[in-house]
């Protein structure tokens, strides 16, 4: 998803500095678990695809690759200047909330930590709907930021640091329209909005210091740092989190991220 911090739910800026560790680290950290899902679905050649929100694009370019030949994939941002094109890929610049998409013309439409960012998330989940073909398949991956206890810290000052920093986030979220809790929620929309057959699969892991996800959160402590000050966080806080964050003996649970698909039915 790429954000602006100016617009009520988003966070994130496709033209800031750190977009592009932003990007390298999501993937890093989420991407197979991303397309091992997509994969299930039987994704392949002559398919007609749609990346909603596509930051860097690496999701858009593994969906290409396997849509080939014959097939498409539709990548969408409102900021879209990072997605490199490749062979079977077309990029616009597009608002979820607003712009239109073409009914009933999709076999397959993903969308990464996007939707939890937009208040009016339910709305652009039926339109999402109303763009798949009869029997075509929504995939949405999104976290649930409210679990992700820590395991194992340095001592018990690290504990609160780390703590006091997740509910800052929290916060940060909350005060942007975003729904931090959304990935365990989404099942039950998808439902409300018409899918069948719906397959919400959560995902956690345990994080060290080497872990792709600590690496994300480490680079918020940066990308977002104007929206934790705001938070009461402070910039010697901040850098005491990150400093734990690459501690050998930092341990946590990851936040829940749910990998859900649903099929719109014949």
């Amino acid at each position: 998803m790429t954000d602006t911090a100016t617009e009520p739910g988003y966070l994130f800026d496709n033209h800031s500095e750190h977009a592009h560790d932003q990007h390298s680290f999501l993937a890093a950290a989420y991407d197979p678990l991303t397309t091992r899902r997509l994969e299930e679905t039987g994704v392949g050649p002559g398919w007609n695809c749609l990346e909603v929100g596509a930051g860097g694009g690496s999701v858009a370019r593994w969906l290409a690759r396997r849509v080939a030949p014959g097939g498409r994939v539709l990548a969408t941002d409102i900021k879209p200047e990072r997605i490199d094109p490749v062979e079977g890929l077309e990029v616009i610049r597009h608002d979820v909330t607003r712009d239109p998409l073409p009914e009933a013309s999709f076999d397959l439409i993903h969308s990464r930590l996007v939707l939890l960012h937009l208040p009016e998330r339910e709305r652009v989940l039926e339109r999402l709907v109303r763009a798949l073909k009869p029997g075509g398949v929504l995939q949405l991956d999104e976290f649930d930021i409210t679990y992700g206890p820590s395991l194992l810290m340095p001592d018990a000052e690290a504990r609160e640091v780390y703590e006091g920093f997740l509910d800052a986030k929290i916060r940060m979220m909350e005060r942007a329209g975003a729904d931090p809790a959304w990935g365990s929620r989404a099942p039950e929309a998808m439902r409300r909005a018409g899918l069948v057959d719906i397959d919400p699969r959560p995902h956690v892991e345990r994080w060290s210091s080497e872990s792709p996800g600590v690496h994300l959160i480490s680079h918020h402590t940066r990308h977002l740092r104007e929206a934790f000050l705001r938070e009461g966080m402070t910039d010697e806080g901040l850098a005491r989190v990150r400093e734990l964050l690459a501690d050998p003996s930092f341990r946590s649970c990851s936040c829940l991220i749910y990998s859900i698909q649903g099929r719109r039915p014949e």
